[in-house]
Parts: C-alpha cells; sequence; structure tokens
C-alpha cells in the first residue's frame, strides 16, 4: 500500500492537487491487483488552513508523523505562504526522502521552496517557466538543469509549474504504478483535449467490474 503525504498551507492553490489526488483516492482506474492507497493531509500543526479557494482542511497527521519509506509519497502543492519559516521543516523532510529514495512531487511555489533548499540545484525540474526560480529562490544554483515543460520526472523527484496539474498527475500516476499504461495515456488524452473517442478508448482499457461502475 502507499501512503500518498499532502502538505498543506494557508492559500494552497486547490487547482494544482485535484487531478492526482481524486485519481489516487478513488482508484477508479487502477488496474486489476494495483497497490491501495491511503491519502492523508499533513500540517506544520493541526490547525485549519484555508486554501486560496476558501476550502477549510485539518491535517490529519503532522510531519514527523511522515514515514520514510519506499511506499510514501509526499505532495507539496503551490501557495502564497511558502516563504513562512514554519514551512522549513517540511523541506527538510523532503531532503530526508530524497536522499532515500521516496517519491517527492512539487509544483509551483513549493518547487521555489525546494530551491531555496538547494535541493534543484543537480538534478532536472522544472518550475512556473525559465526566471521564475531564480527571482524567488535567493541562492538557487539549477538553472543549468531545468527544463521548460509542464512537468518533469527525474527519478524520485517529481516537479511542475502552475498550469501543469495533468502532466504533474500522469508522471505521478505513471511513477506509483497503479494504472495500466494503455488507461493512462487514454486519461492524459481525454483530460487535456475533451475529445469523447479517447473517454471511450479510456473505458474499453478498464477491468469489466471498473467499466460497469462508471
Amino acid at each position: 500500500m502507499f501512503t500518498v503525504y499532502v502538505y498543506v498551507l494557508d492559500t494552497l492553490a486547490d487547482w494544482e492537487l485535484g487531478y492526482v489526488t481524486s485519481e489516487l483516492n478513488s482508484g477508479r482506474f487502477f488496474k486489476k491487483g494495483a497497490p491501495r492507497v491511503s491519502l492523508k493531509t499533513v500540517g506544520a500543526s493541526k490547525a485549519p488552513i484555508h486554501t486560496m479557494g476558501g476550502l477549510t482542511v485539518v491535517p490529519d497527521c503532522l510531519i514527523d508523523e511522515i514515514a520514510v519509506s519506499d511506499t510514501s509519497v509526499l505532495l507539496l502543492p503551490g501557495a502564497n505562504t511558502w516563504n513562512d519559516p514554519k514551512h522549513g521543516a517540511i523541506i527538510k523532510k523532503a531532503s530526508e526522502l530524497l536522499a532515500v529514495g521516496t517519491t517527492v512531487c512539487a509544483i509551483c511555489g513549493a518547487t521555489a521552496a525546494l530551491a531555496g533548499a538547494g535541493l534543484l540545484d543537480n538534478r532536472p525540474h522544472t518550475s512556473n517557466g525559465p526566471g521564475f526560480l531564480e527571482m524567488f529562490a535567493p541562492g538557487y544554483k539549477g538553472t543549468s538543469f531545468y527544463v521548460d515543460e509542464q512537468s518533469v520526472t527525474d527519478g524520485n523527484l517529481i516537479t511542475a509549474g502552475s498550469t501543469g496539474g495533468l502532466a504533474w498527475a500522469k508522471q505521478i500516476i505513471k511513477r506509483l504504478g497503479v494504472f495500466e499504461a494503455d488507461t493512462l495515456e487514454a486519461w492524459y488524452a481525454y483530460f487535456s483535449t475533451g475529445k469523447p473517442e479517447y473517454f471511450y478508448a479510456l473505458m474499453q482499457t478498464l477491468p469489466s467490474s471498473n467499466s460497469a461502475q462508471q
């Protein structure tokens, strides 16, 4: 079983997490025999946070409760509050997880937090566009490793810009191996284009028990 820890903080960008959390939590398109996934929200404290969209989220657990394991996944969403010093603890935990091979996924402002800690200096990554990390992450030295794509995977690190939520979700799902390859391609094609033929292609890739539930 995978445990996916979603770090939550004030002004969290709701749209960036929607695709990946919906699919991992529901399991609606999982392949037969895929491992179960448990989602837990993590906070710097147990105090409720308020997302950019006005939703209130009460963290399930604290940072020191994150299991350091190859079946753990850490999702770091964008927010306008990453420069608050209290979030340094989750970046320290992200560094620990990356070092042991645990999957860490950061999008938008969270990439600047990783960059500011030197975690993107020596590995391929992306963010909100060329120049963004230089502007918002003093001390960032990873310019030569920047890739101008919506989402970039480098081993156990998956990064994305603010418009890359769907591509980020695709790469995370691929990393976890919970979809069949043809399911993932049809899913991505449908949600990126809206063309109905991809929806039907998606349904045809599913185990019959899953298809009957749609």
